[in-house]
């Protein structure tokens, strides 16, 4: 499929490409088929990348892989959203960040609905227990959730997870301040099965080969 094809079907507003890995010129020609919000998967990447293209200026970078706590002063005030926050102690050494830089982040909690021990993440107990301890943390913004299911070979086989996203997306809403806390994003979903993760709701599905070709 081309770019046009899959932003004809899906929508331009839920596309990430995910970009880790490829060259800045492949990042600009996307850019230049319309595609504004990109993925890293690396800070120090993502850092090099959007210096290179700081002419682009109406560019999104996404940080959606796993962020060590060390890493976090260099990454406040530089995404539009980070992803992959996975555990409590990372949202609150992201929110210190913030207050020593004077800024606000937008982030969705990663959760690891298959318990997959080479995946981050929180469980689905661990983040309802810690969700007011999330909410209160200030100059931090809840956009929404985010998983990663397990590898399958059809979109079909990680239906469960995305729906299960969905449904712990509107139970935590309930007991949410949504003005301060939207949570009305769902990172869900990739070149492999991205279909069934927006017919599950997914409101960002992050598409890499697709969009890319493969990484050298």
């Amino acid at each position: 499929m081309s770019f046009k094809e899959i932003r004809a079907e899906i929508g331009a507003d839920k596309i990430l490409a995910v970009s880790k890995l490829q060259p800045a010129q492949k990042i600009r020609d996307l850019y230049e088929q319309g595609q504004r919000a990109f993925g890293e998967n690396y800070v120090q990447e993502a850092l090099d990348k959007k210096d290179l293209l700081k002419d682009l200026s109406d560019i999104e970078w996404h940080l959606i892989g796993h962020l060590q706590k060390n890493k976090a002063k260099f990454v406040v005030g530089q995404f539009a959203l980070i992803h992959s926050v996975d555990s409590l102690e990372l949202a609150q050494t992201l929110s210190r960040q913030c207050e020593n830089k004077q800024v606000t982040q937008k982030i969705l909690i990663q959760v690891n609905l298959a318990n997959e021990e080479s995946k981050s993440g929180f469980d689905k107990n661990t983040v309802i227990a810690d969700w007011t301890k999330l909410c209160a943390l200030p100059h931090l913004t809840i956009e929404g959730l985010m998983t990663m299911p397990p590898l399958t070979e059809t979109g079909e086989e990680v239906r469960p997870y995305f729906k299960e996203l969905r449904e712990l997306q509107q139970t935590l809403q309930k007991q949410t301040d949504l003005n301060q806390h939207p949570l009305n994003k769902l990172s869900m979903g990739t070149s492999n099965d991205f279909r069934v993760a927006i017919q599950e709701g997914a409101t960002l599905v992050r598409l890499g080969t697709i969009l890319f070709g493969a990484r050298n």
